[in-house]
C-alpha cells in the first residue's frame, strides 16, 4: 500500500478500501450519548479509553428516506474529563484515509486541547468501518500493471482498464459508488455533529480532510465553533495544467534546496558535483533503459527513478541517503539494504472514485498527455514529474461523473477559520493554502519547513497557537513558525510521520 510506482489513483485507493476490514463494536458495556452507542473498540487496549460506534445516514441525500449506509466513528476521551470543553471531529486526509484508525492509533491533539477535548475520528463513506466501496482485485491489478501511459496504445489500454474497474466496482458496491463525493461527506459530517449533541462543530482536517472542512464551512457556516485546516486542498484549480504545474513546482523547488545543500556539504556523497547534471544523466540513462536499481539490480525507467528515488528531495532527513544512492547509480555500484525513501512514509494516491467525482480532470488522448509532459519538462527541467501527477490520468475512460464542481470558496457568516501551510509541502502545496486563505478570508499559520501537515507534536510554535485557538478561540494573526526539518548525516534518528493517511 505504501509503494507508489506506477500505481494510479484508481488502483491504490481501491486497494485501500478492499484491504481494510470493518471492525464491528464489541458486545460490551459502553456509553450511549445522543443516539451514538459507544462501545469499546474490539482491537484496542482498554487502557487506551477509545470507543467505537456507527451512525446511519442516507446513501443519497436527494432521497433522505431511502437506502441507508453506516458511518464508522472512534472516540478518544479527553485526558482531563473534569475540564472537558467539548469534542473535536477530525479527518486525517485521503480520500480513503481512516479517521477511525487514526484515533485508535493515537491522539493527534496536544497540550490543553488533548486535556480538554474528546477527539472523534470518522471513516468517510466508502472506507473501512463505514459502508465500503468494493472492487475486484483482478481489475485493480490490471490498472496498476499499465501505470503511466507512454504512447497512444497504453493510453487506450488504461482507458479500457479504468472503464472495466468502474463497472466492476459499481456492480460490487451498488449505488454508493456514485455517491462518495465530498459533497456527500459534508452532509455526513453534519449528521455526526447532530448525533454528538454538543452544539457547534469543532473540526480538525488534515490534507484532503481540509476540503471537507472548506465545503462544510460553505454549507453550514453558522454551525462551526472552531475549525483548523492543515495542508489545504485548492478546489478552485481551473485546469489540469494548474494541478500538474503547482504540484511539480513544489518538488522542483525542493530539488533545488537538496542540490544547494549537497554542493555545500562536504559529507554529501555528491559534494563537488553539479547535482542537477548528475540527476540529468540518471534521467537520460533511465529513458535509454540503461539504469538499474542499486539495491535490487532491476532496471528502472524514468518514472521508477522519479517516484522511487527523487521524491526523497522533499524530506531533508533523507537527503544524505539519496545522494549516496545517486552516487552508486552513477558509478554502477550495488548497495545493500533498501533505499532511503523506501523506508520513509511514501506517497499514496488519491481515492477512487471520490477523486473523479471531486476533481474530474480529463485527458482526451496521449497527444494531449504528451504535450503536458513536455510542458512540465520545460517549466521544471530538473524533476519534470511528481507521483501526484499520476492523478491526471486517474479518471480517463472511467465514466465517473464529476459532480463536485471546482470553484472558489464562498464562505459567509462563519467564525474565524485557521489554515496551516508548510512552505515546502510537496502534496497540498503552500500556494493552495494561500489561495484557500484568501478565498475564505481565513487566518494563516505558516510553517517554514518541509513534509506534509504539521500540527500534532512537530513544533511547539504551531501547536501552541492551534491549542489556544481550540481552547480559548484565540485567533492567530500572521504567525510564521521556523523550520525544524534538517538533513541528517549518519544514522537516521528523526523519522517523523505526517498525520495524513492518504496522499492528500
Amino acid at each position: 500500500m505504501r509503494s507508489t510506482r506506477h500505481l494510479t489513483a484508481a488502483a491504490s485507493a481501491a486497494v485501500l478500501v478492499t484491504t481494510l476490514l470493518a471492525a464491528a463494536p464489541a458486545a460490551a458495556v459502553g456509553s450511549s450519548h445522543h443516539g451514538i452507542d459507544w462501545q469499546p473498540c474490539p482491537d484496542v487496549e482498554p487502557t487506551e479509553a477509545v470507543e467505537c460506534a456507527t451512525i446511519t445516514v442516507p446513501l443519497d441525500y436527494d432521497r433522505p428516506w431511502g437506502e441507508k449506509i453506516e458511518i464508522g466513528l472512534a472516540r478518544r476521551q479527553a485526558a482531563n474529563p473534569d475540564e472537558k470543553l467539548g469534542t473535536i471531529l477530525m479527518d486525517p486526509g485521503g480520500p480513503g484515509g481512516s479517521g477511525v484508525d487514526s484515533v485508535k492509533g493515537g491522539n493527534p491533539l496536544t497540550g490543553a486541547t488533548a486535556e480538554q477535548f474528546d477527539i472523534v475520528g470518522f471513516d468517510p463513506r466508502g472506507v473501512n468501518t463505514s459502508t465500503q466501496v468494493l472492487c475486484g482485485e483482478d481489475k485493480l491489478e490490471a490498472v496498476a500493471a499499465i501505470g503511466i501511459p507512454t504512447d497512444q496504445k497504453t493510453f487506450e489500454a488504461l482507458e479500457d482498464a479504468n472503464g472495466a474497474l468502474t463497472e466492476d466496482c459499481r456492480e460490487r458496491t451498488g449505488k454508493l459508488f456514485d455517491h462518495v463525493s465530498n459533497l456527500e461527506t459534508v452532509k455526513d459530517m453534519e449528521r455526526i455533529r447532530r448525533a454528538l449533541g454538543e452544539g457547534r462543530l469543532n473540526f480538525l482536517g488534515y490534507s484532503y480532510g481540509t476540503l471537507m472542512g472548506q465545503q462544510y464551512a460553505e454549507e453550514y457556516p453558522r454551525n462551526i465553533r472552531t475549525m483548523v485546516l492543515d495542508g489545504n486542498m485548492d478546489h478552485s484549480l481551473e485546469s489540469l495544467w494548474d494541478f500538474l504545474s503547482t504540484e511539480t513546482e513544489a518538488v522542483e523547488e525542493n530539488f533545488a534546496e537538496f542540490a544547494a545543500w549537497c554542493e555545500s556539504e562536504p559529507e554529501c556523497a555528491l559534494y563537488g558535483e553539479d547535482v542537477a547534471s548528475v540527476y540529468g544523466d540518471l534521467k537520460a540513462k533511465a529513458r535509454a533503459g540503461e539504469l538499474v536499481d542499486p539495491y535490487s539490480g532491476e532496471p528502472m525507467d524514468f518514472f521508477d527513478l522519479a517516484e522511487g528515488y527523487n521524491f526523497a528531495v522533499n524530506f531533508p532527513q533523507y537527503w544524505s541517503f539519496l545522494a549516496t544512492d545517486y552516487a552508486a547509480m552513477i558509478n554502477g555500484e550495488p548497495l545493500a539494504g533498501v533505499s532511503a525513501l523506501q523506508e520513509a512514509p511514501a506517497v499514496e494516491n488519491l481515492g477512487y472514485p471520490a477523486w473523479c467525482q471531486d476533481y474530474g480532470f480529463q485527458v482526451d488522448d496521449y497527444e494531449e498527455f504528451e504535450g503536458l509532459l513536455g510542458d512540465l519538462a520545460e517549466a521544471y527541467p530538473n524533476v519534470e514529474w511528481t507521483p501526484y501527477n499520476s492523478y491526471a490520468v486517474a479518471c480517463i475512460g472511467s465514466g465517473i461523473e464529476h459532480t463536485n464542481e471546482r470553484e472558489e470558496l464562498d464562505i459567509d457568516h462563519a467564525p474565524p477559520i485557521v489554515f496551516i501551510g508548510n512552505e515546502h509541502d510537496y502534496a497540498t502545496v503552500y500556494d493552495w493554502t494561500l489561495t484557500s486563505v484568501d478565498q475564505a478570508d481565513g487566518h494563516l499559520i505558516t510553517y517554514e519547513g518541509y513534509w506534509h501537515t504539521v500540527y500534532g507534536g512537530i513544533t511547539d510554535c504551531v501547536d501552541d497557537a492551534v491549542n489556544a485557538y481550540f481552547v480559548d478561540k484565540t485567533v492567530p494573526e500572521g504567525l510564521s513558525c521556523p523550520n525544524v526539518d534538517f538533513p541528517v548525516i549518519g544514522a537516521l534518528t528523526d523519522r517523523r510521520n505526517p498525520h495524513t493517511v492518504g496522499p492528500f
